[in-house]
C-alpha cells in the first residue's frame, strides 16, 4: 500500500521551491494553484486485508490537514462502494488552494516575500534583469542584504562605463572592494545583462578578468620565465616575472623559447645557449598569442602528453605555425609505461584539435579512442630526466642548438 503522506505533500511543494519553479510561475504570471496531489487510494482488495492500515494513513492525512493545523492543503472526500465494507467516504486527493497555503507548508512565507520585495525594485529600475531574476531566484534571495548595493553598483556603471580605475577608487556607500571581489560573479551577470555591448570586452572572460572585462585597471597578468644562458641574465637574475605588456617589449638576444607546463620542470630545465624557457601555466598561454620577438625565435612546446596537452599545442601554434613540440610523440609515451596515469574525465578535449602535425594528430587520437588504455595520460613531470637531456641532444645533432655541452647529465 502506497497511500500519499503529509511528508510527500511538503515534499513536492519543496520540490516547486527548490526547482525554483514557484518563482518563474510568479514572475510570468503563471496559474500553478490550485494543486492537487492524488492520495492514491488503495484497491478494493487493499481496503479489505488491510483496512486498519488505510485507516491509519488516512487519519494521518487528516492531521496535517489545512482543517487541522490551521493551514496547509485541504482533503478532498468521495464516497467509495465497497462490496464488503460498504459505502465508503474516503479522501481522493489533496489540494492546495494557493500559493500562500503552499508557502506556509514549507515554512517559506517570509523568504518569498523577500523575494517578491526584492523583484519588484529589480524590475522598476533594471528591466533588463528579469532573465536574471527567472534564472536565479534562489541566489538571488540568498543576497536579500547585498541585492540593493549590487543594484547601486549596477546604477553607476551604467553612468559611468569603463571607468579606467581600480575599483578600490570606487567611492559608493558600503561598497568596498572586498563586497566587489566577494560578488563578482554574481555583478558579472547583473553588468552583462545591464551595460550596452560598447561597455562590455566579451572576449574576457571569467572572474579573474572581470576588471578587463567591464574597463577598470588591473594587475597585468605576469609572465615567469628564465633565461638558460646564464650570460644574458641581467643582474644574474635567472628567473623573472615581468607583466605581459613588458615581456612582449622584451626582446632578448635568444634563439629558442621553450614552453613547459610544469613549474618543476621549468626550474630544473637545463642550461642551453641562447635560449630561455617560460612558464605556460596551460590555457594562460592564450595570453602570449602576440609577442613580436616571439616570430624571429624557434619555439618548442612541451606538455603532458594527452588530448588535453595537443589541445594547448594547437592552440600556441595557432598563433605562431611553426611551434615544434617536445617529448610528445608515440616512442615518448611507449618508453614511459610504468608512469602512465588517467586524464581527468572534465579536462579532455574529444574535438580534434585543427594545428597538429600528422603525426601529432595521430597520436591525439590514440589517446582520444583509447589505443592503448582508455584516458591515458602521462603528465611531463614523470618523463625521466635523461629522456629529456638525449631529445635536446637530438635537437643539437639537427643543428638547432649549438655544440656547448648541457650541464646537466642524465639520471
Amino acid at each position: 500500500m502506497t497511500m500519499l503522506t503529509p511528508a510527500e505533500i511538503r515534499a513536492k511543494v519543496q520540490k516547486l521551491w527548490d526547482s525554483q519553479r514557484l518563482f518563474r510561475a510568479w514572475l510570468d504570471d503563471e496559474p500553478l494553484f490550485p494543486l492537487e496531489i492524488s492520495t492514491r487510494l488503495p484497491s478494493g482488495r487493499e481496503l479489505a486485508e488491510r483496512y486498519g492500515e488505510v485507516r491509519t494513513a488516512i487519519a494521518s492525512l487528516h492531521a496535517g490537514s489545512r482543517a487541522e493545523v490551521g493551514h496547509g492543503y485541504r482533503l478532498v472526500d468521495e464516497e467509495v462502494a465497497h462490496r464488503q465494507l460498504g459505502a465508503q467516504r474516503l479522501p481522493v486527493k489533496a489540494v492546495l488552494d494557493d500559493r500562500e497555503e503552499a508557502l506556509r507548508l514549507i515554512g517559506k512565507v517570509r523568504d518569498f516575500q523577500r523575494f517578491v520585495r526584492l523583484a519588484q525594485e529589480t524590475r522598476e529600475r533594471f528591466p533588463a534583469l528579469e532573465g536574471l531574476l527567472r534564472a536565479r531566484p534562489l541566489a538571488i534571495l540568498e543576497l536579500t542584504e547585498e541585492w540593493p548595493r549590487l543594484l547601486r553598483f549596477c546604477a553607476y556603471m551604467q553612468t559611468h562605463p569603463r571607468p579606467g580605475c581600480y575599483l578600490r577608487a570606487i567611492d559608493l556607500p558600503g561598497i568596498d572592494t572586498k563586497f566587489l571581489e566577494a560578488h563578482k560573479g554574481m555583478l558579472a551577470e547583473m553588468l552583462d545583462a545591464v551595460l550596452p555591448d560598447e561597455a562590455v570586452e566579451r572576449d574576457a572572460k571569467g572572474i579573474k578578468a572581470f576588471e578587463r572585462r567591464y574597463g577598470f585597471l588591473h594587475d597585468p597578468p605576469g609572465v615567469r620565465f628564465r633565461w638558460l644562458d646564464p650570460g644574458l641574465a641581467p643582474m644574474g637574475l635567472l628567473d623573472m616575472q615581468v607583466p605581459l605588456e613588458a615581456f612582449a617589449h622584451l626582446d632578448p638576444p635568444v634563439e629558442r623559447v621553450f614552453f613547459t607546463e610544469n613549474k618543476v620542470n621549468f626550474l630544473a630545465f637545463p642550461d642551453l645557449p641562447r635560449s630561455m624557457v617560460v612558464f605556460g601555466q596551460g590555457y594562460g598561454i592564450r595570453a602570449l598569442a602576440d609577442i613580436p620577438w616571439f616570430r624571429d625565435c624557434t619555439i618548442h612546446y612541451w606538455g603532458d602528453l594527452d588530448t588535453h596537452g595537443f589541445s594547448i599545442l594547437s592552440e600556441l601554434r595557432a598563433g605562431y605555425p611553426e611551434v615544434r613540440s617536445l617529448l610528445m610523440d608515440e616512442a615518448t609515451l611507449l618508453a614511459h609505461r610504468e608512469s602512465w596515469g588517467e586524464e581527468p574525465a572534465e579536462v579532455r578535449v574529444l574535438a580534434e584539435p585543427p594545428y597538429l602535425t600528422p603525426d601529432e594528430a595521430d597520436l591525439y587520437r590514440g589517446l582520444r579512442d583509447g589505443r592503448w588504455r582508455d584516458r591515458l595520460r602521462l603528465e611531463q613531470e614523470r618523463i625521466a630526466y635523461g629522456w629529456l637531456l638525449s631529445a635536446l641532444s637530438s635537437l643539437r645533432a639537427s643543428q638547432l642548438l649549438e655544440t656547448e655541452p648541457l650541464s646537466a647529465e642524465p639520471g
